[in-house]
Parts: structure tokens; C-alpha cells; sequence
């Protein structure tokens, strides 16, 4: 028999239940997550009309721990996941996300590798059958009112680096061009605007490239960056953070025998006064924006 007691219980979970769909309904603002995910990268992205994305997903599955946090309890789908490049602390944790959640998009770059990690996840994109994307310089995708630009890899680069053809990269989707040269500058490095709110993220696009990426595309100034290569020692160039010039500075970073986030990219970041987060001592790091300003949750 339905008992009262019965009937409350299930009366308190609904309530429950509504307030939680009544709270993730869209609130009109952008929200980035940089999730802490130990000593690897994950960012999520959720723009004002609900639309979200991922930017890689760590180097395990803590990432699902973030996005159960920060993604509505109902939604069970990415618009679009961007592998920034192909190394294990970026990448494994999308292993997860993957078999967990319905993928619309997954953009890529050329160039992989013969890591089980690497070769797991191209089967999976395959067995998904989700859409793969490859995209360069110049390059545009937007979730409503939120575009994201990729400033590089830059298409000729990549031909000359991998020895393909500009007409092989036009295909639909290239994937697991091998390569000798550091996977690190093939990194997606991904600006992203909304209304006068820009934020920057360079995947491990250290100062190895940095250099090419001034000449090949035009760095705008940004409010936040996500502080590339995990604070290492060749993390950035003083010249190009003085381009885009950021008023926060983002380090995904956890316990590690590399000594990251190193003193010379600290003291890079002081000199310049910009301000400083880290997941490693705050945790996910939420900034929100609606458009014209931006606050740290």
C-alpha cells in the first residue's frame, strides 16, 4: 500500500528535482570551468544559450566528477569536444567522456600518435560515429552568441610539418598523421569572444611556437588566458603575453615531478601584475561573463 510516509518522500525528491532543472535553466551568461583535474587540462564551456563545450579531458576521469558538477543533471550532451593535442594528460580523460556522453562534434587536429590512449580514442569517435572536424588558422565556430576563432595551427605549417598536400588536409577529417616534431606546438590555440569578453586557450602551445603563431595570426587582447604547458619553465613568451595582455591568468596544474607551475612563469605572471589561479590550490575555477564584464565564482 502507497503509505503517506511514502508520499512525502517522494513529494521532497520532486521538489528537489524541480529546483535543480529550475537552477540550470539558462541564466543568460557564459560560464568557463577550468576543471582540476591533477596535473592535465580540461576546460568546459557553457554559453548562454546552454550550448556547452570541452576542451580536452585530463589525464584520467575526474573530468566526469567536473562536468557532473558544473552540467545540468538532465543534460546528457557536448556540442562540441576539441582535442587541443594528442598527449595522454590532455586527452585520456575524453576516453570517459565519450562512453558517458553524446558528442555532436569532436574537432582534432592531423597529427596523432601510437599510444593506446590516442588509438582508443579514434575508435571510439568511429564506433560513435561522431563528426570530426579539423580546423586552422583563421577558422570559426560559434555556440550562439559565443565564437570561438582558431588562431592556429596554421593550414601551410602543418603541410610543410607533416608533408601533405593542402589538398589532402581539405578531406572531411584526417586523423593519425605521424610526426618526430613536439606534438606540443600542434596545440589548437582557440580564442574565445563573447561581446567585449575574450578569453584564450592555447593547450600547451608553449614559446617553441609561440613565434610562429605571431606571425601567422593577429592575437587579440584577452581578459582571461589559460596559462599554457601547465606553468612550465617555456610556458610563454614576455612578447606575446604582452599582445593579448590578460588580466587573469589560469594554471591547470597538479602534483608532478616537473616543477610546475615553475618560478620563471610566476614571475613572468607578477611582473606583469596579472592575476593568478590555480587548480591545484582553488579547485575548478569558474569564470563567469555576461558579456561585458566577468567575475571568478
Amino acid at each position: 500500500m502507497f503509505s503517506k510516509k511514502h508520499f512525502v518522500f517522494g513529494l521532497i525528491i520532486g521538489l528537489v528535482l524541480l529546483v535543480s532543472y529550475l537552477f540550470a535553466l539558462p541564466d543568460g551568461k557564459l560560464h568557463l570551468v577550468f576543471c582540476n583535474v591533477g596535473q592535465g587540462d580540461a576546460a568546459y564551456i557553457r554559453a548562454p544559450n546552454n550550448q556547452d563545450m570541452l576542451i580536452d579531458g585530463g589525464p584520467d576521469d575526474k573530468v566526469l566528477t567536473c562536468l557532473g558538477k558544473h552540467m545540468p543533471f538532465f543534460d546528457r550532451t557536448i556540442d562540441v569536444v576539441v582535442l587541443s593535442h594528442p598527449q595522454k594528460d590532455h586527452l585520456q580523460g575524453l576516453l570517459s567522456v565519450i562512453q558517458r556522453y553524446s558528442v555532436k562534434y569532436f574537432v582534432i587536429g592531423v597529427e596523432g600518435n601510437e599510444t593506446e590512449g590516442y588509438k582508443k580514442l579514434v575508435e571510439l569517435i568511429k564506433q560513435k560515429n561522431i563528426p570530426v572536424k579539423n580546423l586552422y588558422t583563421g577558422d570559426q565556430f560559434s555556440l550562439g552568441a559565443v565564437k570561438m576563432s582558431v588562431l592556429w595551427p596554421e593550414k601551410t605549417w602543418i603541410a610543410q610539418q607533416l608533408s601533405l598536400s593542402l589538398s589532402y588536409l581539405g578531406n572531411p577529417q584526417v586523423l593519425g598523421v605521424q610526426t618526430s616534431r613536439e606534438t606540443n606546438d600542434f596545440s589548437y590555440i582557440v580564442d574565445l569572444s563573447y561581446g567585449s569578453f575574450d578569453a584564450l586557450f592555447p593547450g600547451d602551445g608553449d614559446s617553441h611556437i609561440q613565434p610562429e603563431v605571431m606571425k601567422a595570426a593577429n592575437l587579440p587582447k584577452v581578459d582571461v588566458l589559460k596559462f599554457p604547458h601547465h606553468g612550465s619553465k617555456t610556458a610563454m613568451l614576455a612578447e606575446f603575453l604582452d599582445k593579448i595582455k590578460p588580466e587573469l591568468a589560469v594554471i591547470s596544474v597538479g602534483k608532478n615531478s616537473y616543477g610546475h607551475p615553475t618560478e620563471e612563469a610566476l614571475e613572468l605572471l607578477s611582473n606583469k601584475a596579472i592575476k593568478l589561479k590555480r587548480t591545484d590550490i582553488d579547485g575548478d575555477i569558474e569564470v563567469v561573463s555576461d558579456g561585458k564584464s566577468y567575475w571568478v565564482n
